[in-house]
């Protein structure tokens, strides 16, 4: 079974909002012949793109190659939501790792915003990156951690950007009675995030990348130089990058242990009016509550409610994908149970056991994996791709920060861990029941 052609057709984005809407790239043909460069990327979303364009502009000579389309798979289907700091909050982390490497990775995760918000002001990326995240409870137990939080952050990591919000405070923000609490992150943000990949593309192309669409990678041989096989080329480089995520398959075998792959679904409505838009959201903020399943809303520029939640464990989307993002987003706005659903679509991503990202090298340390991202690929995949420049460049430290992260092996080997996972995941979505 392959994800990658499973729920869509060849070389043809999803049916989604964003496809509609795009400037596609000039031809990028398939790899042919016997190739050689410097780096080899495979996968043509945030990571593998960002990756292309911080090496191209350190002078390295690379190719990328992707098996679809650049943007094709989470990449080009997500909410658009920008988060700051870890897929884990600073509580988490510091019992996990301690004060000290928290910190590090406070810092690392901060500068991933800051990267999407600069990658996006080039005249080549044709979306705008618009500021605030609101997490909103929804459970009142939530509302006191969440508070604490907000006082924690600001007194011990000195992040200034985010505020609490109480219950009234968070109604006048968020017109629904499903939510308690929360606060709001101004360092956080939002955007079109196949605009984006988009442009991140003719960004690494403009810098001398070479993007191969089309080039689905069949086999690869390590050693010194690491060969990369499709069904037309072979492609000899010094060092190889794994950019897939959700769609590594059986490509290699030691990232499908640690990271696995899960469809979550987005649906898109009719142009509200601007009274209506502002009866849902007061203003351009993307919220996602605290769901272990989480519930992901934000407004398109020209006024849509683009809204994201529920997930299946079965590698096949459902057939009625609107029917069933409509109920959620329909529970949290009753005042949307008329409205139009314009496309609905469904996309696969990466997740490991802890939802941390999982980092590693291989090979003779020439092979550099970086995926699941569980979520927070926007942010996290687009800075992956510099940090995977600077370890390649000689400077290895935050790379090494983020591989030392343990992300545990799926339980169950190759044949039980996806009923496992299936089994953990309807727990949880009891428990956000309770």
């Amino acid at each position: 079974m392959n994800l990658l052609s499973i729920n869509d057709q060849p070389q043809r984005y999803p049916p989604s909002y964003y496809a509609s809407n795009i400037q596609p790239l000039e031809d990028c043909p398939p790899a042919a012949g016997d190739l050689h460069c410097d780096i080899c990327v495979i996968g043509g979303g945030f990571t593998g793109l960002s990756t292309a364009l911080h090496l191209a502009q350190r002078g390295y000579t690379v190719r990328l190659l992707e098996a679809q389309r650049v943007g094709f798979g989470a990449s080009g289907r997500n909410g658009g939501q920008v988060g700051q700091g870890q897929r884990l909050d600073q509580d988490e982390l510091e019992q996990m790792f301690g004060d000290s490497r928290a910190m590090e990775l406070w810092q690392i995760g901060r500068a991933a915003p800051a990267l999407v918000r600069e990658l996006a002001a080039s005249n080549l990326v044709h979306a705008d990156f618009h500021p605030g995240v609101i997490h909103a409870d929804h459970r009142q137990r939530y509302v006191s951690h969440s508070r604490a939080y907000v006082d924690k952050m600001r007194a011990k990591y000195g992040y200034d950007q985010i505020s609490f919000l109480d219950k009234k405070s968070l109604g006048e923000l968020v017109n629904s009675n499903a939510y308690f609490g929360g606060t709001l992150d101004m360092g956080a943000g939002h955007i079109d995030p196949l605009q984006f990949s988009l442009g991140l593309a003719r960004m690494a192309q403009a810098n001398g990348a070479i993007i191969h669409e089309n080039s689905l990678v069949t086999d690869i041989e390590e050693g010194k130089q690491v060969v990369v096989k499709t069904d037309k080329a072979r492609i000899s480089a010094d060092y190889l990058v794994l950019a897939c995520n959700g769609y590594i398959g059986d490509l290699h075998r030691d990232v499908t242990r640690h990271v696995m792959p899960i469809n979550n679904y987005i649906v898109a409505t009719e142009p509200l009016s601007v009274e209506a838009r502002a009866n849902i959201l007061a203003k351009n903020f993307a919220v996602a509550d605290s769901k272990f399943v989480v519930n992901y809303f934000r407004f398109s520029d020209d006024n849509r409610m683009l809204f994201g939640g529920t997930e299946s464990y079965r590698y096949k989307f459902p057939k009625d994908i609107a029917s069933k993002v409509r109920k959620p987003m329909t529970e949290i706005f009753p005042q949307l149970a008329q409205v139009k659903i314009d496309y609905s679509w469904g996309g696969t991503l990466g997740i490991t056991m802890n939802r941390m990202p999982h980092f590693e090298r291989y090979g003779q340390g020439n092979i550099v994996s970086m995926s699941g991202f569980s979520g927070s690929g926007v942010a996290m995949g687009t800075l992956s791709g510099q940090i995977a420049a600077e370890l390649i460049s000689g400077q290895a430290e935050r790379f090494d920060i983020m591989a030392q992260i343990p992300t545990p092996k799926f339980p169950g080997g190759k044949m039980m861990r996806h009923p496992l996972l299936v089994l953990a995941m309807l727990w949880y979505s009891l428990r956000d029941k309770l």
